[in-house]
């Protein structure tokens, strides 16, 4: 079943629009709007999955609507039908955000093949907008505590900036839940996040990974590879675990940030990007610039704003809370709860591990405890 808006000046072909809609499906739920004024209204009082309507009509033409429309209901899919097309108004309708356009009288198998590909569209918006909800959830900083309302207040503030980050904190400390909430809270939030985990790529290779290579540059190059740079243009690139990059690396790096642009390996002409990069360690890189193992010029392109992410001992008054979002994921693996001797129990405990440690301990809880989980339990299997 979809709710359909039908705009149309002409009665008697609101008429037939209905019935070819009703006859396509009788559960859906049909509107009418016999001007564009009207349109309007009814789109700011009901939502609509899909909006069938005409271009010359009294008082707002169709265009009006349609501009209307796509800056307050972007997602609402409209096929634009009138008697006076021409390939001009066509073009025009398309560019301003239309679905389609089809000219009167319109061939009916068109028209219902239309009707249907953009409610299966509107569906898909709507399934992703759902799954990248769902996925937004994994990054939910979960707590509290005076020392993450401090980290939250930063990201608010630096987010909506195209500023660089550096986000320091220790191992399980949540750092790259703290990368996900500056892109999600950019302007960047629609285009592509890519995290780079700069310990896990071998020194000889970082180079190909972040900048891309062509074909024959090196012994394995058999074909064309974008960079990861290159990959995420126009959007946020995280540099994870940035200490560990070598330093012939970092001078390749530094390089990209001073001049937004990129040369692949192999490459005689640079790439123009556009990037917000953002980058996370563990390690203090004032001790490793003394040690000679940082570059200083990288470190102050990096370091524009710098956020310390608190380590879990710092912030145990949030275990509850913690525990309580994590028992949500493992719900289907059965009940559990916690008794309050064991939350206890483990908040007085040493978290070198932080957040991450305690989301294990918290699986292990779930399958070995017993129902609630007590601080025998706890004392047993943390």
């Amino acid at each position: 079943m979809a709710r359909i808006l039908v705009v149309e000046d002409e009665k008697a072909i609101r008429n037939v629009l209905r019935n070819i809609l009703l006859n396509e499906n009788a559960a859906h739920v049909v509107d009418e709007a016999e001007d564009g004024a009207m349109a309007i209204e009814a789109l700011g009082n009901a939502t609509y999955d899909l909006v069938l309507c005409d271009i010359k009509m009294p008082h707002k033409d169709g265009l009006e609507v349609l501009d209307h429309a796509m800056q307050h209901y972007a997602d609402t899919p409209f096929v634009m039908i009138s008697g006076h097309g021409d390939l001009d108004t066509a073009v025009q309708c398309i560019r301003k955000g239309a679905y389609d356009y089809i000219a009167k009288p319109p061939d009916l198998n068109r028209l219902v093949t239309t009707i249907r590909q953009a409610l299966d569209r509107k569906k898909l918006l709507q399934e992703n907008s759902r799954l990248r909800k769902k996925v937004d959830k994994r990054f939910a900083m979960i707590g509290a505590s005076s020392v993450l309302e401090v980290v939250r207040g930063v990201i608010r503030k630096v987010a909506p900036t195209d500023a660089r980050v550096l986000i320091m904190g220790p191992n399980g400390s949540g750092k790259e839940i703290v990368a996900n909430q500056i892109h999600q809270l950019s302007a960047r939030s629609k285009q592509a996040f890519i995290e780079v985990n700069c310990a896990a790529i071998p020194s000889e290779l970082i180079e190909s990974e972040l900048f891309g290579h062509i074909k024959g540059s090196f012994t394995s190059a058999i074909k064309d590879r974008k960079g990861q740079f290159e990959l995420a243009d126009g959007g946020t690139l995280f540099l994870d675990e940035i200490g560990d990059m070598s330093l012939s690396a970092q001078a390749k790096v530094l390089r990209a940030l001073q001049e937004s642009q990129i040369t692949p390996v192999g490459a005689s002409k640079s790439i123009s990007v556009n990037v917000r990069v953002l980058a996370a360690t563990n390690k203090n890189l004032k001790e490793e610039i003394e040690a000679g193992r940082f570059r200083e010029d990288l470190y102050h392109r990096l370091s524009v704003i710098v956020i310390d992410v608190p380590s879990l001992n710092a912030r145990t008054e949030d275990i509850p809370a913690l525990i309580e979002h994590f028992m949500g994921q493992l719900a289907d693996k059965g009940p559990n709860s916690f008794h309050p001797d064991a939350i206890a129990h483990l908040q007085s405990m040493d978290w070198t591990g932080n957040i991450r440690q305690l989301r294990n301990v918290v699986e292990r809880l779930h399958i070995l405890g017993g129902n609630p989980i007590s601080a025998n339990d706890a004392k047993a299997f943390a």
